[in-house]
């Protein structure tokens, strides 16, 4: 009810022309859970609680009737006996509490939160949500955005990847771009590759053969030999080592995309219109006053996100409508 509430105001902020749909951005928050991080226990020992603890009784029941290949809330050592779903975690260097990531996409023209969604406090989650939050609202208005600005977190291969393959424009910065900016070695744009042996040659002309993947740091590997890179007069350019590991991530021409805009008016202009998102959290938690969860449980807490959302919504919606309703006053002499 609370979804289709949120749902039915974008609608009308689409229907009245305030929302424009084309340059959206996304952001999340880190927002406090109603449970304490001494409501901890260890995971193994929540059968046991669940015996005089009812939060913990209804969790444990809702687990066994979830698909298992279903991604928990949380896989965290211990869980909170208040909260089960909430995360011991941070965001912004403020010291580590129970928790959740409210996550919103908005029109950056109006201001309006065109997709909000609760999740545990995790970054994967943030980019998991955008995808969510995306494709719900391309159904709703029948076309895609032209472009969606975010903040280094959401700048990974799989994200920006999936962004590719829809034709939308990213605007934030890669994962690695203070890696490839301090890193005194070449980086990857130095070598070249080389699609009919799947190799790439160096700077110094020696070619790196390809050497596998690693799925864990999602990567392929290519790799020169000691025998080239030892005497090799670029050596101290290149790597600190007795020859020169190149990882190339799976995602590489989504990424090398992304790295293309950072020195576009367009880049610069889009990180400025990001930060009304981060103006909408304020306003969450200053004027709405939702520093910390009421409610308990992920479907609960998806409820008072959804409402927060809707009213931010309703206030621009009416300041709009009011707006464009009055009419001029008539210049006096």
């Amino acid at each position: 009810m609370f979804e289709q509430m949120f749902e039915e105001v974008v609608a009308q902020c689409l229907s009245v022309g305030l929302v424009r749909g084309d340059k959206l951005s996304v952001d999340g928050t880190f927002v406090e859970a109603n449970a304490s991080k001494e409501s901890r226990i260890p995971r193994e020992q929540l059968m046991e609680a669940a015996q005089v603890n009812r939060t913990v009784r209804e969790y444990l029941a809702e687990l066994e009737m979830q698909n298992p290949v279903e991604e928990p809330t949380h896989s965290q050592d211990k869980v909170s006996t208040t909260d089960p779903d909430s995360t011991y975690a941070t965001k912004g260097g403020t010291p580590a509490r129970m928790g959740y990531y409210n996550n919103y996409l908005i029109d950056n023209h109006s201001c309006i939160v065109v997709g909000a969604q609760a999740t545990g406090a995790r970054p994967s989650e943030e980019s998991r949500a955008a995808k969510d939050m995306i494709a719900r609202f391309t159904q709703w208005q029948g076309r895609k955005p032209q472009s969606i600005a975010a903040d280094a977190s959401y700048g990974n291969g799989e994200f920006l990847q999936w962004l590719m393959d829809r034709e939308i424009t990213p605007y934030m910065p890669t994962r690695d771009a203070v890696g490839r900016t301090r890193s005194p070695f070449y980086g990857p744009d130095c070598f070249t590759y080389l699609p009919d042996s799947n190799s790439y040659i160096c700077p110094a002309g020696q070619q790196l053969n390809y050497g596998g993947r690693n799925e864990g740091n999602r990567t392929f590997g290519y790799i020169g030999t000691r025998k080239k890179c030892g005497p090799c007069q670029q050596r101290s350019q290149c790597t600190s080592g007795p020859f020169r590991y190149l990882a190339i991530h799976m995602n590489e021409a989504a990424r090398q995309r992304a790295r293309d805009l950072w020195t576009t008016p367009e880049f610069g202009h889009a990180q400025r219109q990001r930060k009304k998102v981060e103006a909408l959290f304020a306003e969450l938690k200053s004027n709405i006053g939702l520093r910390r969860l009421r409610l308990r449980r992920l479907k609960f807490v998806r409820e008072q996100f959804f409402l927060a959302a809707t009213a931010q919504n309703i206030k621009r919606l009416v300041r709009f409508l009011s707006r464009t309703a009055t009419p001029p006053i008539p210049a006096t002499a």
